[in-house]
């Protein structure tokens, strides 16, 4: 059964804006109109798709559906861009993209294809270990993922790694790893994590020193350039990407507290295997651009 399509943009406006009000000012109905809309959809197919909670949520029947919805909109945009070239606005793609990938390599190497080719993204941001549940609920049509395991419908894609080592400046390790990285000292010392899904840090420090998460005193950080900068300020050490660490580390303005060892976090693109063909480009120079920045 497809979607009566008034009803269809009723449950796209009510997730993208987080409430019936919201959804009902973008559609210039009322939040009853809007409600009545869904309603009418949930009993044409039979399940519930929302749970109406604050915030709203959909159900299993409701990712599935929003999957279907983003992915037709987008190649309804796609083919009224083309009908009408001269008075259509650009389509706009939702992806999945991890802090790290957006502050290093993501949009340098991205932005020719995206102008050349007209395309709004809208980025949704969060940790690589759950931009994947951002795909599950239909909320992106693509994106960065370190899962590695497809959903079905859907290919995994390996883009290649990012290399994490634990750095801190010279002062800050003088003053509290005198001795070098050890227990004692890492309990008494300030790391820096990014935000509490973050467990680079954690991983690493465990793996090391034995140190349980809640050993050590932490401090948070939630955006990619100030957390770089509050290391490289000595409010804490923590755990840095190459392409953000290299000249920093060349120059001896950071320093590597534990040579020789390291994380590597292995990316994936995510898309589904019917798509529109705009996002079947942008996967093309996504994989282009990732073979230039990463390793492999």
């Amino acid at each position: 059964m497809i979607p009566d399509t008034k009803q269809g943009q009723a449950l796209l406006a009510v997730i993208d804006g987080g409430s019936f009000e919201a959804a009902a000012a973008a559609l210039h109905l009322t939040p009853s109109a809007v409600s009545q809309r869904i309603s009418g959809l949930e009993a044409e197919i039979g399940a519930p798709l929302l749970v109406r909670s604050r915030p709203i949520r959909l159900t299993s029947t409701g990712q599935q559906l929003m999957q279907y919805l983003r992915r037709s909109r987008l190649m309804e945009e796609e083919f009224l861009a083309e009908l009408h070239r001269a008075e259509a606005a650009p389509p706009r793609i939702p992806v999945a993209v991890n802090n790290d990938t957006l502050g290093t390599w993501f949009l340098p190497e991205l932005s020719p294809f995206l102008n050349r080719e007209n395309i709004l993204l809208e980025i949704i941001l969060d940790d690589q270990d759950h931009t994947y549940a951002l795909f599950e609920k239909g909320l992106v049509l693509a994106g960065v993922s370190s899962e590695p395991e497809p959903m079905r419908g859907c290919r995994s894609q390996h883009l290649g790694h990012m290399r994490y080592r634990l750095l801190a400046r010279p002062d800050f390790v003088a003053r509290w790893f005198p001795d070098g990285l050890n227990r004692e000292a890492a309990r008494k010392a300030p790391v820096m994590f990014f935000d509490r899904k973050d467990s680079l840090q954690q991983i690493f420090i465990e793996r090391e020193l034995g140190l349980p998460l809640g050993a050590y005193p932490i401090q948070y950080v939630p955006a990619s350039d100030p957390f770089v900068e509050s290391i490289r300020l000595g409010m804490g050490y923590g755990m840095l990407p190459s392409q953000q660490y290299k000249a920093m580390l060349a120059t001896g303005e950071l320093v590597d507290l534990a040579p020789g060892k390291y994380l590597d976090v292995q990316l994936y693109w995510h898309s589904w295997r019917i798509q529109s063909p705009r996002v079947e480009r942008l996967t093309e120079e996504v994989l282009a651009a990732a073979g230039r920045a990463l390793q492999r």
